[in-house]
């Protein structure tokens, strides 16, 4: 069962201005989507080839061009012991020219060490990372990731109490800047089974991942099996 915070932040989530489902027949080519993130994007956790950007490239189809460009241990606070635009991910996501982009950051920025300056930077990171990819020639529509959820009592530092706090403020950039909202936490609040070690979704907690993604940015049902190749 959904807690009454976070079905507070689902209602907000709704009215987000920018949740208009992508268009792939209104592209010459492949709709390029840059999935920008930390480990569990990078897919630890996951069985190889099975991360969630990988699964979303089988749901979504050959009208779309996955990039994953997650990196283990990154945060997304640039004050952070791994900040991820310092990292060859980072460079990776701003030249892969893309169409959409995908940010699920924010679960290293739990730990003690790096949750200490989350009053003072979170938001002010979050925006320059937001801003880093408007810039690109390539205007993408961007959409911002709720962390997802932390089971038990987490590992390494890594909280549910500090996940859920960074709700509010993603909500409020996507508002303010017309952008997107995926309820990756909603997709995974409660399945325990299925995040081993409390942190990192396995396979089928990808694929939950992947699901909630696929019909944000399509506005349909994810499929269960990857379309045909075309000959």
């Amino acid at each position: 069962m959904k807690t009454i915070t976070l079905l507070f932040l689902t209602i907000t989530a709704a009215i987000a201005q920018n949740n208009t489902p992508i268009d792939p027949t209104q592209f010459k080519e492949p709709v390029r989507l840059t999935c920008v993130g930390d480990s569990i994007t990078q897919g630890v956790g996951a069985e190889r080839g099975k991360s969630w950007p990988s699964q979303a490239q089988k749901m979504l189809g050959l009208k779309w061009a996955v990039t994953n460009c997650g990196r283990s241990g990154a945060t997304l606070m640039n004050t952070g012991d791994r900040p991820y635009i310092k990292t060859p991910q980072y460079k990776k996501a701003l030249s892969s020219k893309p169409n959409v982009v995908v940010i699920l950051l924010g679960t290293n920025d739990t730990k003690p060490q790096n949750w200490k300056n989350f009053e003072k930077d979170y938001e002010k990171s979050y925006r320059s990372l937001i801003a880093d990819f408007q810039n690109l020639p390539t205007k993408p529509r961007i959409f911002l990731a709720l962390p997802p959820y932390i089971a038990k009592n987490g590992k390494w530092g890594i909280n549910n109490k500090n996940t859920l706090a960074q709700a509010p403020i993603i909500q409020k950039l996507a508002k303010e800047l017309k952008l997107g909202v995926i309820d990756v936490y909603g997709s995974l609040e409660g399945k325990d089974e299925l995040i081993p070690d409390t942190v990192h979704p396995n396979t089928k907690g990808a694929t939950q991942i992947a699901t909630a993604v696929t019909q944000a940015l399509s506005g349909k049902k994810a499929p269960t099996k990857a379309p045909a190749k075309t000959k």
